[in-house]
């Protein structure tokens, strides 16, 4: 009896202290004309679980720690201007919030990837209504879990590789919400690396000189309703497991090595009901297995899908494939995979029981896209009646191509 009585004194006195210090949370002002005119000052001044609202002015400051539970808020988007000295905040408490901050000149360099917001080993952060300009790399999530990354704009001007950072960039980072950011001119708009269990939806990624999404060694995320455009090689998935990439837009990545997305060695994905629209590629895939592409869309794409080798056991159904130069490319003579119930603009067959499937198969590989990926110079032959003789006498009877590679029952109308 002694000792039940001692815990719930305990759990009383926990009670209590708990109480006193959401009690004394206190809401400090900073601002040019305050007694605290700076970040810095704030911070120091400040108890956990306090707020500090910043008032509309310029601050030149760098190098700011939050090493306790704050929440940061920002009044009509005040300045905070690094003045390309280094790292602008770096947070290394769980539970802080950023709110409302203009965050413009980060510092370069070759040795540090310095960022306008750093977040290290910590839990429960939110970063929101935040816009980044002139950075190097704009938010980097190291080490740190359970968070969201809300709402932000970050704009860079990166001209080269070597000398610019990644716009959202989360290392060793698990169960992260990333939604409804804006992500233009940077390296990688968005990059993980040993990142799982985060969820990417509803952003923004465009004019990125490398690519619009990045991400290696990362399983189990989602990606959903997201838009990457105009990027300088598309999307690159690598080395993943698990990948979930719902209803997302690739539009208009151009260029000698660019593709809507590269796919190389993921494995057991879904990629539904997405959009594929004036790449060079749509879907480059090399080494992955056990996907399902379904209710995805290929419009006027160089390539719809081009698979470079060792794939298996990949589902291609109900998907859209219209006025694409080619619609299928294959390196090889294998195919383990299986295509089924698409509609393809190009096919030519015909329903005489006018059940919506062809009575003819399709054979989507064409010997040109077998003999320009072996001679890309021959794609000056694309519309010559040459190739179209050579094409017709490949599917009449398959000499380099697949044999087996045939969708048996294409839809005769697109889906919707």
């Amino acid at each position: 009896m002694i000792k039940y009585s001692r815990i719930i004194f305990i759990s009383l006195l926990v009670r209590l202290f708990a109480f006193s210090v959401g009690g004394f949370a206190q809401q400090i002002e900073v601002c040019p004309d305050c007694t605290l005119k700076t970040l810095e000052e704030g911070i120091a001044a400040s108890n956990s679980g306090d707020t500090l609202w910043v008032k509309k002015g310029d601050y030149k400051e760098f190098n700011i720690l939050i090493d306790k539970p704050l929440t940061i808020i920002g009044e009509d988007f005040p300045v905070i201007d690094g003045e390309d000295q280094g790292e602008i905040i770096r947070i290394v408490s769980d539970s802080v919030t950023i709110d409302g901050l203009f965050i413009i000149n980060v510092g370069t360099s070759y040795t540090s990837d310095y960022a306008a917001i750093r977040v290290v080993e910590s839990e429960n952060f939110l970063i929101q209504n935040v816009v980044l300009e002139r950075l190097f790399f704009g938010i980097y999530i190291e080490k740190s879990n359970n968070g969201r990354i809300y709402h932000n704009k970050i704009i860079g001007d990166a001209q080269d590789e070597y000398n610019s950072g990644n716009g959202i960039q989360l290392w060793y980072s698990n169960h992260v919400v990333v939604e409804k950011n804006i992500v233009q001119k940077v390296r990688d708009g968005i990059y993980l690396e040993f990142s799982d269990h985060v969820t990417i939806v509803d952003n923004l990624s465009t004019e990125n000189l490398r690519y619009g999404l990045h991400f290696m060694f990362s399983n189990d995320d989602e990606y959903l309703d997201n838009t990457f455009e105009n990027n300088g090689a598309g999307v690159a998935v690598m080395f993943s497991k698990r990948i979930k990439m719902y209803n997302n837009t690739f539009r208009k990545n151009w260029g000698a090595a660019a593709f809507g997305i590269l796919l190389k060695e993921i494995n057991d994905a879904e990629i539904h009901g997405n959009i594929f629209e004036e790449n060079t590629v749509g879907i480059n895939i090399e080494g992955s297995n056990r996907i399902t592409y379904q209710n995805n869309t290929f419009l006027r794409n160089g390539y719809a899908v081009k698979v470079l080798g060792a794939c298996y056991d990949n589902k291609f159904s109900e998907n859209n494939f219209l006025y694409n130069s080619f619609d299928l490319g294959y390196n090889g003579k294998l195919n383990e995979n299986e295509f089924r119930n698409n509609y393809w603009s190009s096919y030519t067959g015909y329903d005489l029981d006018k059940d919506g499937i062809g009575d003819v198969p399709y054979r989507p590989v064409k010997l040109f896209s077998f003999i320009v990926s072996k001679t890309p110079e021959t794609i000056l032959l694309m519309r010559s009646l040459f190739i179209d003789i050579i094409d017709f006498s490949e599917r009449v009877s398959p000499v380099f191509t697949p044999d087996n590679l045939i969708d048996a029952q294409p839809t005769m109308r697109p889906y919707k």
